[in-house]
């Protein structure tokens, strides 16, 4: 071996012993208490400034100074973080997106006070604890994978670790302490970190903002490992190392050589890019980010206030102006973040890199360097590289589609922290660039009056995109993706738009920050800064716009008129304790304020408003149309039916019937008799039912037509070896309930996912009609006939209950004005509780808004799971009504219940599956009766 290569091979081997550490101690915290610990990096950071400030400023001996900062300092500051942060947030029940956020404040915080104490200044006297030769830091990564895989392995604190990462909440019941097992994660997480940053220092560039996100850019190994293993996460720390250091010893030259020199000095970054994008797995628990759901309010006359504030400046000369310059620039790339974050409810933690790119296009384009571009002036030049960088929106869109919570944090990240490391960062793309402003904007007040014109188109984009129905269509993306693919939203567009869109804002908002800069400066869009304008925005109202705007002034203001890192150490503070004011600042304000308020103005409940509207029904003579009776028996059938028509033929508004050609009109004359179930296909007696006795002979009506609607054949589907569904044949006819029951585990849940469209068959068919919809997915079959409900509630909280249904009706099968109000209508669900947000309502409601959202979009076929869990007797019955009536209207309805006695008195024909078969079908009587003979 040469003499070179092995020194190149030692240099690898000492910066792929630090990746290790820090892949040791993330994998150890996400498997104690499954948070990614963002505040890694910066934890790093503050141990190598503690010891600097022990050894060099107060003159410590080093093993001292190494002592106090390694055993006490970074494990105590593990231990304080999961007590005082992260711990309330699992006792609060907070969503895992609202511990990404906290984790990212821990970042933002220790960062800004790092720049409050120590200054923003890079130091170069950073003390060497261990020597340059890499041995003895292989010797402490060694170490330490060794000690802790026994530990893991061969312990009883392992086996503690081990059932808390398989169940937290069976753990607790099993008697271990979680709490504990947490606090341990967080205090070795955070001693490999500190060990990290005191190695590290004293050959990279200490500051604040470098060293901390050259600590993060590692986070690949840790995710090549499935933030499981930690041999893995060695190994692929040491070859990654050694592969970066290798080279650097290629010289190309031609074009290629400075590309090849940024991946060489990058290598680790490359590698974050590809494990973020390959791996889409990791974080799976991890949910969408909920932290916008709740509906706040804006203060009375808050718009006002902030016309004025932000016209302010105009009056303002010197420093002062040239300061404010930024604040809307600095505003119309936060607004990218409403749109993406607050409303579309993904994670994006790269919008500094498009806003860099804005800027840096703008500066290429007006200077004449873009390729294949003349020289543009500024105004045109900024024009063309939002429509340049809008598509680039896809970079972080498309992983969107497969990806939610953690991965999809990891995949923006990586994506920012690449554009930053290759683009902005090399002398090719940057070097002598120079950005003017546009003619007659020269002057601070002219270009603010300019930068004002141009905040308000931003803010009437961002407008169009939080209103209306692609406003309502983001919300409901938001607060439970599969219901909105359920509800016809098409899920994986509408995810693309909102990166697009955002990519597009934050490119303009970066543009007009460069030219109030005059210069386009790399570090003004570092990712550091990326992560505390998302937690800013988080922090002060996701989905508001005014927050996007106060955040902006508060971060622009705070850093011109304090030393530099009060805005960074505040938005810190802010976003630690997310998880106890999820809709902002303001709403806590407000809550607060009503809780001290010594009287409150009496107000009905939802329960007394739906009682005051029954009983104004009866005194106008007017029928409730969902109003609970006593549970009917099998021998009241004839009482039912006729309570049946009642439901049916009451007011011309009451029910929902589309004029569809698949669908007969329904008549409204209250003297024609009610349409009964069909006959079956051979001539034989229709099953006894709840709509007909069993010795009559019934035809016609709306259910005539007895054809399947629906059907599948020799569907099979597997989990990982396991066959969940086994050559399953169903047919679900026109204007009959059709009823599925069985054990846990029967294979029911996957049946019903792969009629929906949220699982696709390992073979076999699903037919509508003629059409085969085997592969089409869920927003699609919605939107040709098929609706469903969820066992699980599937509504938006942030919604409205008059919004929800209106969801269904956008998206439906038929564009219908009148379907929203007639669905509220025959739930019960109009007036003032139409008007109310769907968060905390009973659960009764919520499921009369789930099925009013379903059938608000005319379907052909309606699947219901489990629609009678949390309701009640008198609701069970009142659903059962609803059900018959839309049954004799036509729908096809598949259900899924365990409730026997509801399936008995509600189903035409019942399925039985066990072990992924079905076993046994037919009327209901007969099947169950059999079941219940057999002991099942």
């Amino acid at each position: 071996m040469s003499s070179l290569t092995y020194d190149l091979t030692l240099a690898g081997l000492s910066v792929g012993s630090a990746a290790a550490l820090t892949g040791i101690g993330l994998i150890v915290t996400y498997r104690a208490t499954g948070v990614l610990n963002f505040a890694h990096g910066a934890i790093a950071m503050v141990c190598a400034y503690a010891l600097r400030q022990c050894v060099v400023e107060w003159g410590w001996p080093l093993w001292l100074g190494a002592l106090v900062t390694l055993v006490v300092l970074a494990p105590g500051l593990g231990v304080v973080l999961e007590r005082f942060v992260f711990r309330p947030l699992s006792v609060l029940g907070s969503d895992p997106a609202q511990t990404l956020v906290a984790s990212i404040g821990v970042f933002v915080l220790l960062v800004g006070g790092a720049a409050l104490v120590w200054g923003q200044g890079a130091r170069d006297d950073a003390p060497e604890l261990v020597s340059a030769d890499p041995w003895g830091q292989l010797a402490v990564v060694a170490v330490l994978a060794t000690g802790v895989g026994a530990v893991i392995r061969w312990t009883r604190f392992g086996r503690e670790l081990r059932a808390v990462v398989d169940d937290r909440q069976l753990a607790v019941l099993g008697g271990i302490d979680a709490d504990r097992v947490a606090a341990a994660g967080w205090a070795f997480g955070s001693f490999t970190a500190g060990l990290t940053g005191v190695l590290l220092a004293p050959y990279v560039r200490l500051d604040p903002y470098g060293l901390p996100l050259l600590v993060m850019e590692v986070v690949a190994v840790a995710v090549a490992a499935r933030m499981r293993s930690l041999p893995v996460a060695v190994v692929t720390a040491l070859g990654i190392g050694v592969a970066q250091s290798q080279l650097t010893r290629l010289h190309p030259s031609g074009w290629g050589e400075p590309l090849l020199q940024a991946v060489g000095a990058n290598l680790f970054v490359v590698a974050l890019l590809i494990a973020a994008l390959v791996l889409p797995r990791v974080g799976t628990r991890d949910a969408l980010p909920r932290t916008a759901t709740a509906r706040v309010p804006t203060p009375p006359g808050a718009w006002i206030v902030a016309v004025v504030l932000f016209l302010l400046p105009l009056g303002f000369a010197g420093s002062d102006l040239h300061t404010s310059v930024q604040v809307p620039a600095l505003g119309v790339v936060l607004l990218s973040l409403v749109v993406v974050t607050g409303r579309g409810g993904q994670i994006s933690l790269g919008q500094a890199a498009y806003a860099g790119l804005g800027a840096l296009f703008t500066a290429l384009l007006a200077a004449g360097r873009f390729p294949g571009v003349p020289r543009l002036p500024e105004l045109a030049a900024l024009a063309v590289a939002v429509l340049l960088v809008a598509p680039l929106g896809l970079l972080t869109g498309w992983p969107a589609i497969s990806r939610q919570g953690l991965a999809l944090a990891l995949a923006t990240f990586a994506v920012g922290v690449g554009v930053s490391r290759f683009v902005f960062a090399q002398p090719y793309a940057t070097s002598g660039l120079s950005l003017d402003r546009p003619a007659g904007f020269d002057g601070d007040r002219a270009y603010y009056v300019l930068e004002l014109a141009l905040l308000a188109a931003a803010l009437l984009a961002t407008h169009a995109l939080r209103r209306g129905r692609t406003g309502r269509a983001l919300a409901a993306m938001r607060d439970h993706e599969s219901g909105a693919s359920a509800a016809g939203v098409k899920v994986p567009s509408l995810k693309l738009l909102a990166f697009v869109s955002g990519a597009a804002l934050a490119a303009l908002g970066g543009g007009m920050l460069g030219m109030g800069l005059r210069a386009f400066d790399p570090g003004a869009y570092d990712p550091v800064r990326g992560l505390l304008w998302f937690a800013a925005v988080v922090v002060l109202g996701a989905d508001s716009t005014l927050g996007a705007l106060a955040a902006a002034a508060l971060l622009v203001g705070l850093d011109a008129g304090a030393r530099g890192g009060v805005a960074a150490a505040l938005i810190g503070v802010l976003a630690v304790l997310v998880g106890r004011f999820p809709g902002g600042p303001y709403e806590a304000l407000r809550t607060a304020t009503q809780r001290l308020r010594p009287w409150r103005n009496a107000g009905l409940t939802t329960a007394g408003v739906q009682l005051r509207r029954r009983l104004r029904r009866r005194a106008q003579g007017r029928p409730p149309h969902w109003e609970p009776t006593p549970a009917t028996t099998t021998d009241d059938k004839a009482t039912a039916t006729t309570t049946d028509t009642r439901l049916r033929q009451g007011p011309p508004t009451g029910h929902i019937s589309a004029q569809s050609p698949q669908r007969p009109p329904t008549t409204t004359d209250h003297t024609e008799p009610p349409p009964q179930p069909p006959a079956p296909a051979d001539g034989a007696p229709p099953p006894p039912g709840p709509l007909a006795p069993a010795d009559e002979t019934v035809t016609g009506g709306a259910g005539g037509n007895s054809n399947p609607i629906l059907t599948t054949r020799h569907l099979h589907a597997d989990y990982g070896g396991f066959t969940a569904l086994d050559d399953i044949d169903l047919d679900v006819p026109r204007g009959r309930i059709t009823a599925i029951v069985g054990p846990n585990g029967a294979g029911k849940s996957t049946l019903f996912h792969c009629l929906a469209g949220t699982l696709r068959p390992a073979q076999g068919h699903v037919r509508l009609d003629d059409r085969d919809i085997t592969r089409l997915p869920a927003h699609a079959r919605t939107r040709i006939g098929i609706a469903r409900t969820f066992q699980q509630l599937a509504v938006f909280p942030s919604l409205t209950v008059a919004e929800n249904v209106r969801v269904g009706a956008e998206q439906g099968r038929i564009a219908d004005h009148t379907a929203v109000e007639r669905a509220l209508r025959l739930f019960g669900l109009d007036g003032p509780v139409g008007e109310l947000p769907a968060a905390g309502l009973p659960t009764g409601t919520l499921r009369r808004v789930e099925l009013a959202r379903a059938l608000a979009g005319s379907p052909r076929v309606l699947l219901l799971d489990e629609p009678a869990a949390g309701l009640d007797t008198a609701e069970v019955t009142a659903l059962a009504r609803v059900l018959k009536a839309l049954a004799a209207d036509g729908t096809a309805l598949l259900v899924v219940e365990h409730d026997l006695d509801l399936v008995a008195d509600l189903a035409d024909v019942v399925h039985v599956m066990a072990a992924g078969r079905i076993v046994a079908s037919g009327p209901p009587d007969r099947v169950l009766d059999t079941l219940e003979a057999a002991g099942r």
